[in-house]
């Protein structure tokens, strides 16, 4: 498997160096690396994905990772670090192996970012995470939240949405049959539920390249009508 190895720069003026977005072919991780590349805000995007993403950008730098062998991958690109890596526990297989993909990962991405300069981490988690949680995958959501936010990055962004609307590569019944149900409902959902809502992946990404523009420093944590209100300023 071949692994590109990169090194980014400063930043250089108003144009940002270089973000590296992992999960490039996942629903939010492919809508954010599109995003980047047609916002020109960043010199360089990074995208590290399993597969050839087949496409081709003047700013886009293609890296095709093992991600069982991270830790094997010198140097880490100096990034502002897009983090939409996911999967569920019936693609998955088993709990263990959700974990891996969910958590490890991540957790091991945002771990060599940080030790090698990067300064934001953005994360797409879910609405719910909650360490308390009987549900594993909420659970599971919300320990990645806490490993990511206990590293040195200047400014971390925290994304919780509820159901994702968007076109996926792969075909999957949940979400073929809880996507018209939401959307019928999704006005019902007021006050407090309001997070509850349904929300484009497209609408996400957008948040996330205008938080990482803004370089808000702190620990942010975005629900619906944060995600919306970012996203109206791209």
């Amino acid at each position: 498997m071949t692994i590109i190895r990169l090194v980014g720069r400063v930043n250089i003026g108003s144009v940002m160096d270089t973000a590296l977005v992992v999960g490039a072919t996942g629903l939010v991780g492919s809508h954010c690396l599109k995003t980047l590349l047609d916002s020109g805000i960043y010199e360089r995007v990074v995208a590290f994905s399993r597969r050839p993403l087949g496409q081709q950008h003047p700013r886009l730098v293609e890296t095709i990772v093992d991600f069982d062998k991270l830790d094997e991958l010198e140097p880490f690109p100096i990034a502002d670090v897009f983090c939409a890596l996911g999967t569920t526990i019936a693609k998955a297989g088993s709990q263990a192996d959700f974990l891996k993909v969910d958590f490890e990962y991540p957790r091991i991405i945002a771990e060599r970012s940080a030790a090698a300069g990067a300064t934001q981490f953005l994360l797409v988690s879910s609405v719910g995470a909650d360490p308390q949680s009987s549900n594993f995958y909420l659970r599971v959501k919300a320990q990645l939240e806490k490993a990511v936010t206990g590293l040195s990055f200047e400014c971390v962004h925290i994304f919780r949405p509820s159901f994702l609307i968007g076109k996926r590569t792969e075909f999957r019944l949940a979400d073929a049959l809880a996507g018209p149900a939401m959307r019928a409902v999704q006005f019902a959902l007021v006050g407090k539920f309001r997070k509850y809502r349904p929300i484009a992946a497209s609408t996400v990404a957008a948040a996330m390249t205008v938080a990482a523009r803004e370089a808000k420093p702190g620990r942010h944590i975005y629900h619906y009508d944060d995600i919306v209100s970012l996203a109206s300023r791209l």
